[in-house]
């Protein structure tokens, strides 16, 4: 079938993915991002949450996202590397930058630090801190931010950050006084992991950072939650962000006393943005002669983080002729469109029964970890962004 002349990138607006498929009829995979939905979550978070919120960059690294956050005025950023400070940068050229990556080489602390203003860097070793500040010497407005780890039950969450970064109590303590002793600003920070279910997690994470601080006999005046923040999947439905909020703030003035509560950010990334986008791929090939499907994205593409946590598989449905195909259903196996074995999807697709090429498969709630895992392998995964009004999550 002859495709229409359409560039993508300068798409028109679209009411959804829908008319997406109808009136542009993409041969490549796109992701449908709904701006006002980011702007929508947005507000939730900024009017809930008691304190700063910034966006996890590392989530979903598109110019889209950052333009659209900019636009709606945040103004603090969590990068994980100069990368995406340049990203952000671009569109937002006086933001606020969190590099909370903890492990920094010497040349991206010197060109966070000189070429795009950053003072807040983490920290969960030793030999981090004496390299910062081998770096940027006597200023003393760098913020320090000890990421602190505590043992934990990992069903809490769907990705577990505590395997890789986090200083033990004890280190955390020591971290503090030094900073303190270098004239550095002491902040605290943690991460209950990716997609975390229970609001509770945040509160233990909140009265262990307490008593680092009295361990240490150190002031912390800003404590970063980190990000976690969950997203609503067909296989994981979270309480509403409402009963994180409320848990967060009574724990602060729980555990550090009435007043004098630490000024609190967070830094969320797929609760923010997972339920902004959604993936539109195209069927390549439909085997008649068994239960195999090909399409024109997968494992390397949009649909990595699909292959990692079960729980995280983002709801899906057909599109033919602009119209929600209906009917019978079977299970199908899915593959991806690279010369690779292991481009297939972890478990079969209940899909409708009479699939035909060329008709579209649409999976939501890809807005976080879609388009920033995806690989150029094989020549696939170059998503272009289409921008649409609503956008399906199931």
């Amino acid at each position: 079938m002859a495709q229409p002349a359409l560039n993508v990138v300068s798409a028109p607006f679209y009411a959804d993915a829908l008319s997406v498929a109808q009136l542009m009829q993409p041969e490549q995979a796109v992701f449908c991002f709904s701006a006002e939905a980011l702007k929508a979550r947005l507000a939730q978070f900024t009017a809930g949450f008691p304190g700063t919120v910034s966006f996890a960059v590392k989530s979903n690294p598109s110019r889209e996202v950052a333009g659209a956050l900019a636009a709606a005025g945040l103004q603090h950023w969590d990068v994980a590397s100069v990368h995406e400070m340049a990203l952000v940068h671009s569109v937002a050229p006086h933001a606020h930058f969190h590099y909370h990556n903890p492990v920094k080489s010497r040349r991206e602390i010197f060109n966070a630090y000189h070429k795009f203003g950053c003072r807040r860097f983490a920290v969960d070793a030793r030999e981090e801190v004496a390299k910062i500040a081998d770096i940027v010497g006597s200023d003393h407005s760098v913020e320090l931010a000890v990421r602190f780890v505590l043992p934990r039950d990992r069903a809490t969450s769907a990705h577990d950050f505590s395997t890789k970064f986090g200083a033990p109590e004890h280190t955390a303590i020591e971290l503090l006084q030094d900073i303190q002793r270098r004239g550095y600003v002491p902040v605290m920070t943690f991460h209950p992991g990716s997609q975390s279910r229970d609001p509770v997690v945040y509160a233990r994470q909140i009265e262990a950072a307490a008593r680092i601080a009295r361990a240490a006999g150190v002031h912390v005046g800003k404590l970063n939650v980190g990000g976690g923040f969950p997203a609503s999947y067909p296989l994981s439905r979270p309480a509403p962000l409402a009963h994180f909020f409320a848990t967060i703030a009574e724990a602060a003035t729980r555990h550090f006393g009435k007043g004098l509560e630490p000024q609190m950010e967070c830094e969320p990334g797929r609760g923010l943005v997972a339920n902004t986008m959604s993936l539109l791929t195209r069927i390549k090939l439909v085997c008649s002669d068994g239960d195999d499907i090909f399409l024109n994205d997968g494992v390397y593409g949009g649909l990595m983080e699909f292959m990692q946590v079960p729980e995280l598989q983002p709801p899906h449905r057909v599109i033919r002729d602009g119209k929600v195909l209906a009917g019978p259903t079977k299970p199908w196996k899915v593959f991806g469109p690279t010369c690779d074995p292991l481009d297939v999807l972890p478990a079969k697709l209940d899909l409708p029964i009479d699939l035909k090429d060329e008709d579209y498969v649409e999976f939501g709630t890809l807005g976080a970890y879609g388009i920033a895992t995806s690989t150029m392998f094989n020549g696939y995964g170059n998503h272009a962004v289409v921008p649409v009004g609503e956008v399906y999550n199931g």
